[in-house]
């Protein structure tokens, strides 16, 4: 499939062949017939991306403070390296288009295959789009108009905090195409429209959006005029400029007690004068209304009750729609250029050098998608649409994929797939995987297909998709690594291993213990696989050394862990117990882990503790103690602390037993006392991540598995029990077995 791509870095802007996008549970898998160029908003990033460095830096000061703190974490040269492959990953444009529902996730109910909807799908064949961000096109309104559905919901929620009613004047500062939507919804809501651009053209336009007067340079004084002396009832700001100009503007037009909202992007420095003297209310409207950012109603699809929230962004997608329908709002006098999909860079050429006057441009993609436009419920699917799109991406446990075995290779290493190219596969895993050099990378594997695409050509892997199918029933490769979201893993090492791959699953490896027997079923299944997962630590230089400190003493050694995690916010998907499994069981594992690595021994006993009482942050659960006996009589402390600075390193651990100590700090140095002396090592190879790789083939490869079954069923199990220890408050005791631990649990 085609999609229009915009590299961050070097400004670079291109039409990429790309794998489909897997359908998902709680997405819509769209066919896109049109989408709207929003030549405003899409202009700005192509600028922005094509300034330098620190140009970028200058208009993103909230990012580089988060840079200043990283480096002095990280260091510059780990921060630089990071900043580098954050700009290179390209961005998919576009925000507002239609076309024909091709597939639905299983939790999808309100629409089905052959559905003419309007989506916030970027400029792409084939979309995938969550539930609450689809609405349905009346029969009577084509692609094209359609295509503006989601761009004039920006307008709609604009309108909508203004709260404008019959007969009020409202004054439009800038009549781009958000403008014009804007002006054409006020005059279906029977609003006095006035607005003002400074490109004249644009205010003949909203003359026929609905306007009553549009004309460029219109003053406050004129607007008094105009309203019989009042003022503005209301002033939407949908204009694009860096000016301060519009604001300016809407103060000194706006009425006494009158509504400003800011729609646009615009300077905001408010006068205060004429704001305190007409106490006026101004509000920053947040793009298409109520749920937008809210990961349970976007990505969980979790609506809100229309009896408490009237207005969603969706519903007020449907309402633009419904509009249209009804003949009360226009927008085919706006469309200035039309373009087809395979022509989308001439159309972004155009735009860029301003070579001709344009206002709405709309990408066409083949009509070959589907038979027609109002019809399409009573076709079957075209049969080249239906060969591009890619099978279900989740396999579901219950049904295993056929076993398959490799061929063998020359080279003699292992090829493998990778699932999930997130954030931290390409920044951490992938990196280490090609410095490693121990295997040769076969298919990359992301749902919506465009992070994949770029990773395969910039990590040397041979082909990308987005279906985890071809992945397992590949006799070409080897090994999966699953660098997935944490509710995925199980049902995936399931699936690989019963497919005859080996297979490297970044933590957690269960975020329960029914998953955790499923997965311990399909190693006995597979005794000749072999099973690893992301504990990095226990790898790592620094681990080692400590662990060889300590080596001769058989003493018990009582161990503190300090882990200095950073918060995130709480409706983060790691937060979510579901989906996430929350921070003990997504990240302390990490550390119950390295504990039983330095003490040589599993967890019998188990307690945590966090944070309370009435000033307590919404989640408490990332600020715990944990503390663990060993079956040898060892003791380790763990930390987990969210709520410090992220400046102070992240990591400490500090060991204790024997006559002997030892200090790990942040993994950059190692510190062991002995006889009254102290041997300082400085340690560059970072947290293990490497070595962590290394070991996973050299374990292809003799057989024999890096980390014993027992040790991460039991670190799996512990991290489990924590969780359950902070809710009950009691102490949890393990004997190591999966059937006791459940019992107690």
């Amino acid at each position: 499939m085609k999609q229009v791509i915009q590299n961050v870095r070097d400004g670079m802007l291109s039409l990429v062949d790309l794998a489909a996008p897997a359908v998902q549970q709680n997405r819509v898998l769209i066919a896109n017939r049109s989408s709207l160029i929003s030549a405003g908003t899409e202009k700005m990033l192509m600028q922005f991306a094509n300034k330098g460095l620190l140009a970028k830096a200058k208009e993103r000061p909230d990012q580089v403070k988060r840079v200043l703190e990283k480096v002095q974490t990280d260091g510059v040269i780990e921060t630089y390296r990071q900043i580098k492959e954050k700009l290179d990953q390209p961005l998919g444009l576009g925000y507002s288009s239609a076309g024909v529902v091709v597939d639905c996730g299983d939790a999808v109910q309100r629409f089905k295959v052959g559905d003419r909807v309007a989506s916030n799908g970027p400029h792409a064949s084939v979309v995938s789009v969550p539930e609450n961000l689809v609405a349905r096109i009346p029969d009577n309104v084509d692609f094209d108009r359609a295509s503006f559905a989601v761009l004039g919901s920006i307008a709609m929620q604009g309108v909508r905090l203004s709260r404008c009613t019959l007969g009020e004047t409202v004054f439009v500062i800038g009549l781009g195409l958000v403008g014009q939507a804007a002006v054409g919804l006020l005059h279906a809501a029977g609003c006095r429209v006035i607005g003002t651009d400074p490109d004249p053209s644009k205010c003949e336009l909203a003359i026929r959006s609905g306007a009553e007067i549009a004309a460029s340079g219109l003053t406050a004084t004129q607007i008094s005029e105009l309203s019989g002396g009042i003022g503005a009832d209301a002033v939407l700001i949908t204009a694009s400029t860096s000016s301060n100009g519009p604001i300016d503007l809407a103060c000194e037009a706006v009425r006494q007690k009158g509504r400003i909202v800011l729609v646009g992007v615009v300077g905001m420095e408010m006068p205060r004068r004429p704001m305190y003297f007409k106490e006026a209310e101004f509000v920053v409207s947040c793009s298409y209304g109520p749920g937008r950012y809210d990961a349970n109603y976007e990505d969980r699809g979790i609506d809100y009750p229309a009896a408490h929230v009237r207005w969603t962004e969706q519903r007020n997608i449907q309402a633009v729609l419904d509009l249209m329908g009804r003949g009360q709002i226009r927008v085919d006098h706006l469309i200035s250029h039309r373009f087809t999909i395979d022509d989308a860079e001439s159309a972004y050429q155009m735009i860029r050098e301003g070579s001709e006057p344009f206002l709405g441009v709309v990408l066409k993609y083949p009509s070959a998608n589907v038979e027609s436009d109002t019809e399409v419920a009573a076709q079957p699917l075209h049969s080249n649409l239906q060969a591009c799109i890619a099978p279900e991406q989740d396999t579901p446990s219950s049904s295993l994929p056929t076993k398959t075995i490799a061929r063998r290779r020359p080279d003699h290493k292992p090829r493998i797939g990778v699932l999930g190219v997130g954030n931290f596969a390409t920044m951490t895993m992938l990196p280490a995987i090609r410095r490693s050099q121990a295997f040769t990378g076969q298919t990359l594997c992301s749902a919506g297909g465009l992070s994949a695409s770029h990773a395969c050509k910039k990590f040397g892997f041979e082909s990308a998709t987005s279906s985890v199918d071809e992945i397992y029933a590949s006799p070409d490769i080897d090994a999966v690594f699953v660098l997935t979201r944490h509710d995925l893993h199980a049902q995936q090492i399931v699936a690989g291993l019963d497919a005859g791959k080996h297979v490297f699953v970044e933590k957690p490896l269960a975020l329960s213990l029914s998953e955790l027997a499923e997965i311990e079923q399909a190693v006995t299944r597979n005794p000749r696989q072999i099973l690893t997962v992301g504990f990095n630590r226990r790898f790592s230089q620094a681990a080692r050394i400590a662990r060889k400190h300590f080596e001769s003493t058989v003493a018990p050694v009582t161990i503190q862990y300090r882990f200095n995690a950073g918060a995130i916010p709480a409706d983060s998907w790691v937060q979510n117990i579901d989906e996430g499994g929350g921070r003990i069981v997504g990240e302390a594992c990490h550390a119950i882990d390295l504990v039983t690595y330095l003490a040589g021994s599993q967890p019998v006993e188990i307690h945590a503790t966090s944070v309370g009482g009435p000033n307590a942050p919404e989640i408490t659960d990332d600020q715990c103690i944990l503390t663990l006996r060993h079956a040898n009589g060892s003791i380790s402390s763990i930390g987990y602390f969210a709520g410090g600075d992220r400046s102070q390193p992240k990591e400490r651990v500090e060991i204790f037993g024997g006559g002997r100590s030892c200090v790990i700090d942040d993994y950059k140095q190692v510190l062991c006392y002995r006889g009254g002396k102290l041997q300082r090592t400085k340690t560059k190879a970072g947290k293990g991540h490497l070595e962590e790789v290394l070991a996973f083939a050299q374990g292809i490869e003799s057989e024999k598995w890096p980390i014993a079954w027992q040790d991460l069923a039991s670190t799996t199990v512990s991290a489990i029990a924590a969780v359950r220890s902070l809710r009950s408050g009691t102490v949890i005791r393990l004997d190591g077995s999966l059937k006791a631990a459940r019992v107690a649990a």
